[in-house]
């Protein structure tokens, strides 16, 4: 990036503003893939453990503090500068959660059962439909909830998923 703003600054000085502008919406597109691809980090990690939920039939505290942080970290990067529109809206996270879900197998099966089940035993056992339709409710929330208020919200909607009852009484 430090040579698209030496890129940048020369043209300007120069006089060249059309090919100042193209550097600038480079820059623009750069900035927005690095949030997304950081976006897409909180949501594989969200995976894992709504996986590993999915199987074990249970929470854990350090299962729950990692999707309520995901999810917050989530709500904060995918809120733009303008803190009115957002890079991935709403009604588009389903091609996301489907990558996730596929990219967070692998590393959700070397914990699961302490290592004991396959990817590929993983992969028949979760119901993805139920994964994504629970990661697609506590992402939801982050539209309509300030990411202060979002870890007691989180937390009501994580108290029901399976062990959830037991870990909240």
């Amino acid at each position: 990036m430090t040579q698209e703003f030496i890129e940048l600054r020369q043209s300007i000085l120069e006089g060249r503003y059309d090919e100042a502008l193209e550097i600038i919406d480079d820059l623009e597109e750069m900035s927005k893939q690095a949030t997304l691809r950081k976006i897409e980090a909180f949501l594989v990690r969200l995976c894992i453990h709504l996986i590993k939920n999915q199987i074990e039939q249970r929470l854990t505290n350090s299962w729950i503090a990692s999707i309520s942080d995901s999810v917050i970290q989530i709500a904060k990067l995918n809120l733009k500068d303008n803190q009115k529109s957002y890079y991935i809206k709403a009604d588009e996270w389903q091609e996301y959660l489907d990558e996730a879900v596929a990219m967070a197998i692998r590393p959700a099966s070397a914990e699961i059962f302490d290592g004991t089940l396959k990817p590929s035993q993983i992969s028949q056992r979760i119901n993805q439909e139920l994964l994504i339709d629970v990661a697609q409710k506590l992402l939801y929330l982050t539209y309509e909830y300030q990411p202060k208020e979002l870890p007691e919200i989180i937390d009501y909607h994580l108290s029901e998923l399976p062990g959830g009852k037991d870990w909240f009484e």
